[in-house]
């Protein structure tokens, strides 16, 4: 028998590796209930304990995960983004029986922090866009500045986590006959596609280097690439695709940029290769005509690239927040919880290349005392470390307590820009 005071938490899909499993166990230690309801075979390798197969259709699904949550009198819903079709309808029949909803996803501002915000996040936040109400509320905190260390990551640990998760899922796929991966590639295919990947990565570094020592000293935007994969972009942008909105702004610069400016493209850290970006990139400057201003990097220092830009054109990625965190003048294509007037510019792609404008430093300091607040917690996925200080933080937080001293600054640190700074 449970206390008044005990809540259950039905964890579903979590980002790859032990996290959701580590984050169960400290919930229980507490003396709450944690579920576990795994749709593939990844989410049975990425959690060892006891938990409940869903193998039917997705049609089935909302009926199987209401009969779940009543009969367990499950509580506190928590998922890893919420646009996953699994995840979307979970979130939908929670709110019809008043269960409360924690998003996990990647952190709004970068590196070290993870997202976890009630109802939802990015394009489905129910945070404002208003500047007025980020001031009204910052004036509510404590006017305390964290330094917060760096949090340490790897490049294995995230390939490990990965390639685990795919292969089992694939492995086990008879035991899931009905699951469809949300990933617009399979597994095999995305594996082919990185092993060549990295046969040929000191060849794209070599290049990127020659490229990037042709425009670092010209006066340059800079767009960083999204996944084609990315809910961002499929859900929460008018394109669905990144050729769309790499065409887009393309299609602007030629026809609205200075002439004495260059536009430098860069490829998405965790792009597997599938998409030729290189080419694609090239065939369109040469279509409109900027053939030799526009420039691409398969590798390089993103903070690197921000902090040297006139300004960062962005669908929606965070490196819109490390570029704003460098005083970058930013514009937004599509939804994005940090596209506040006065934090970014709002106004049409074809005025940016002339008129970025600036960045309303006291705003933005206003609106991620803000964003801490409420939805950031410090700690990272790929070292135990990070891990453990994830832990401890969305567990206060899902505890209704603070992770820290109530509005604390977020402070950058040099950490920012390290190679490894995933977007």
């Amino acid at each position: 028998m449970t206390d008044a005071s005990t809540r259950t938490f039905l964890f579903l899909q979590g980002p790859h590796g032990p996290y959701f499993a580590m984050l169960a166990d400290a919930l229980r230690k507490r003396g709450h209930i944690a579920l576990r309801i795994n749709i593939n075979g990844g989410d049975k390798i990425d959690w060892p304990g006891e938990a409940s197969d869903y193998r039917g259709t997705f049609r089935n699904w909302p009926l199987f995960f209401d009969d779940f949550v009543v009969n367990h009198g499950v509580t506190d819903l928590i998922l890893y983004g919420d646009c996953r079709p699994y995840h979307a309808s979970a979130h939908g029949m929670a709110r019809l029986r008043s269960v409360r909803v924690h998003v996990v996803e990647e952190g709004y501002i970068r590196p070290d922090f993870l997202t976890l915000q009630d109802d939802g996040v990015n394009g489905n936040s129910t945070l404002p866009l208003d500047p007025q109400w980020y001031l009204d509320e910052a004036r509510k905190l404590d006017q305390v500045e964290v330094t917060f260390p760096p949090v340490p990551s790897t490049f294995r640990a995230r390939a490990r986590n990965t390639m685990r998760n795919g292969l089992a899922s694939a492995l086990m796929r008879p035991l899931f006959p009905y699951y469809r991966t949300h990933r617009p590639h399979s597994f095999i295919m995305e594996s082919v596609a990185w092993t060549y990947k990295l046969l040929v990565g000191k060849h794209h570094a070599a290049k990127s280097l020659t490229q990037w020592e042709k425009v670092r000293d010209r006066p340059y935007f800079a767009l960083p690439l999204q996944l084609n994969s990315d809910y961002q972009i499929r859900i929460h942008s008018p394109f669905g695709d990144m050729r769309a909105a790499l065409r887009f702004v393309l299609k602007s610069f030629a026809h609205h940029a200075p002439d004495d400016v260059a536009l430098v493209v860069k490829r998405h850290p965790l792009d597997s290769g599938l998409v030729s970006w290189s080419r694609l990139t090239r065939r369109l400057a040469a279509k409109y005509g900027v053939g030799d201003r526009v420039f691409y990097l398969e590798e390089g220092d993103i903070a690197e690239l921000v902090r040297n830009a006139v300004g960062v054109v962005t669908v929606n990625s965070t490196v819109g927040t490390l570029a704003l965190n460098e005083g970058k003048p930013v514009t937004v294509l599509g939804h994005a919880v940090y596209k506040v007037p006065g934090i970014v510019n709002t106004g049409p792609l074809d005025a940016f290349w002339t008129e970025p404008g600036k960045l309303d430093c006291d705003l933005y300091s206003a609106f991620r005392r803000v964003l801490m607040d409420r939805c950031l917690i410090h700690g990272g996925l790929l070292s135990e470390e990070g891990l453990t200080l994830l832990v401890d933080n969305a567990v206060r937080r899902l505890a209704g307590e603070r992770e820290q001293a109530k509005g604390a600054v977020i402070v950058a640190h040099s950490a920012i820009s390290r190679k490894l700074l995933s977007y």
